[in-house]
């Protein structure tokens, strides 16, 4: 019997000797794949890592423990905290370029427009100028060299108002008359001498005698409108210059250089370098990121929307091209006119004014008369100085009107922009990397602006805090788009010191001298209106002549309500 035990003893322990085995060896099976699954290669990272410029110092060969990690997945890791860090800025950097650069052909398009139409009209104005100087040089001579600073003028205060300098149109062209009526009523009566308070008086009988026939009521009607609207329209192309770059420079929250990384970076910290985002896991990210310039793009549209009517008034009745050429053969017309009713003008100007002096000269053996007779001949189209800008008007516009066009809805576009597929993001939906892994991204993409994103899972997007830079660039829209309005209807906006009795009005003379309460309400957003080159100036008087008291509050509320007026019309 007891034998008997120790022989069933035997396979026992030989079976339990057997099993004893098996399970170490699955164990030893196990730790070592274990260790494997935690030494996984970082070669990949590494090298991506390196390509970024930095060093590999510190970047582990092998995945560690990733319970450091602050921004990415907190498993397995290629990353350290010094890596993540640095990844942070590179993807704040990254961000920025990647808008700066989304946005530069829209930017290049206004400030390439805006050289070519600003050199078009000045040199439209210095041709016009030329071609009157050289006529009336070869007609009148010696006559017209003596009174040439008439001309001079009219051109200097034409150029000044257009560049952006506080000039009356109506004001001042009615200047130009009468001055010039002055001269020739002189040259036509020259056996007479006459005193300048003779003169102011002779001045006076310019509406009521109209000298120069319909000429001056035409010419200002045409100069006014187009003069206004070309102004107008060269400060809107450096608005919009103006805004694009300062919403180009992106002010990047912290919520969303976490987010950047975590989408563009932590595929590195993954060993997956070469994963692109999801698409809409790229939409949601910059549609936060972005959110304060979706919020532009509403003001934007409407800024757009004003420079193609104006553009459209340049190409019909207010062209300037139309006006300012034959300035010189209006005013030789103007000239023949007070010729040719020289002889009842000056009688009622003697009734009105009293019968002046004889000077004791006769009339030079050249008459008067002979001088004044040659009438102008317009150039033909072969003969009329063109413009080094090497383009016509409308050609000009028609080229300016297309990028207008396909500038329309880009900050709301932008996001789309950048996450276009195969460009930035990976077209395939199962093989992208949805902030985790590598996989299909599952979250509803957000709709763009500031008050949508409150439900965005990918950027923590404080909506109660607009940014303050985009809402000045908003105002800066908003004053354009008026100004624009104005000037399509020919109107040139102002506002009036707050001392007269109405604080704001709108007119097609332009502001008179020491009005400078549109540059204070201008003033007050200086750094995003830049396009009126006087407006720094007066902006710079009205800073020193004004103080934040009740006439400034008044005048503020005067001009919200002028908005809101033009606003109610324009609609």
């Amino acid at each position: 019997m007891k034998w008997t035990q120790q022989n069933l003893k035997i396979p026992l322990m030989n079976a339990m000797w057997r099993l004893h085995a098996a399970v170490c060896t699955l164990s030893l099976l196990s730790l070592s794949s274990a260790a494997e699954s935690k030494a996984r290669s970082c070669g990949e990272a590494r090298h991506a890592y390196h390509a970024k410029g930095f060093s590999l110092a510190n970047v582990p060969h092998q995945e560690i423990s990733g319970e450091h990690l602050r921004v990415c997945p907190q498993g397995h890791t290629c990353c350290t905290s010094e890596m993540e860090d640095k990844l942070n800025q590179e993807s704040k950097v990254e961000f920025e370029n990647l808008v700066e650069e989304s946005s530069r052909n829209m930017r290049t398009t206004f400030f390439s427009r805006h050289k070519k139409f600003d050199e078009f009209f000045l040199e439209l104005l210095d041709n016009s100028e030329k071609s009157l100087n050289s006529m009336f040089t070869r007609t009148y001579g010696k006559l017209y060299m003596q009174n040439s600073e008439v001309f001079q003028d009219l051109f200097t205060e034409l150029k000044r108002y257009y560049t952006g300098g506080n000039v009356n149109l109506e004001e001042m062209l009615n200047d130009f008359w009468s001055r010039l009526l002055e001269r020739m009523f002189q040259l036509l009566n020259s056996q007479y001498q006459f005193t300048d308070d003779y003169l102011e008086c002779v001045s006076k009988y310019t509406d009521q005698l109209k000298p120069f026939g319909d000429v001056p009521r035409r010419l200002k009607a045409q100069v006014t409108r187009a003069f206004i609207a070309a102004r107008t329209f060269v400060q809107g192309l450096m608005v919009g210059r103006e805004v694009a770059n300062r919403v180009a420079k992106v002010n990047v929250i912290p919520a969303c250089v976490r987010a950047l990384t975590k989408m563009l970076y932590c595929p590195y910290c993954r060993s997956m370098p070469g994963l692109k985002p999801c698409h809409n896991y790229c939409h949601n990210v910059m549609r936060g990121c972005l959110a304060n310039q979706a919020d532009l793009d509403a003001e934007w549209n409407l800024f757009i929307d004003a420079m193609l009517l104006v553009a459209e008034r340049l190409e019909g009745p207010f062209n300037i091209e139309a006006v300012v050429e034959p300035v010189d053969i209006k005013i030789s017309d103007a000239i023949m006119t007070m010729q040719d009713n020289s002889m009842q003008v000056s009688a009622k100007v003697f009734q009105g004014c009293g019968q002046p002096k004889p000077s004791g000269v006769g009339r030079s053996a050249r008459g008067i008369s002979d001088v004044f007779s040659a009438r102008f001949r317009p150039y033909t189209p072969e003969e009329r100085p063109t413009t080094t800008a090497g383009t016509s008007l409308d050609r000009l516009l028609i080229d300016i009107k297309e990028k207008l066009k396909e500038s329309k809805r880009f900050w709301s576009n932008l996001p789309d922009d950048i996450c276009a597929k195969g460009k930035f993001t990976e077209p395939d939906e199962d093989q992208c990397w949805n902030s985790h892994t590598k996989g299909r991204y599952f979250p509803e993409v957000v709709k763009e602006g500031l008050t949508n994103q409150v439900n965005n899972p990918e950027v923590d997007v404080d909506i109660t805090r607009p940014d303050t830079l985009i809402r000045q660039q908003i105002m800066a829209l908003r004053v354009m788009t008026n100004k624009l309005k104005n000037a399509y209807n020919g109107n040139d906006i102002y506002f009036q010191d707050s001392s007269d009795e109405g604080s704001a009005s709108g007119s097609g003379s332009g502001c008179s001298d020491g009005c400078t309460t549109e540059y204070v309400f201008v003033g007050t957003e200086a750094s995003v209106i830049g396009a009126d080159r006087g407006d720094e100036r007066a902006a710079a008087a009205a800073g020193k002549s004004c103080s934040v008291g009740p006439s400034l509050l008044l005048l503020m509320a005067a001009i919200a309500l002028s908005l809101q007026a033009t606003q109610t019309q324009w609609r």
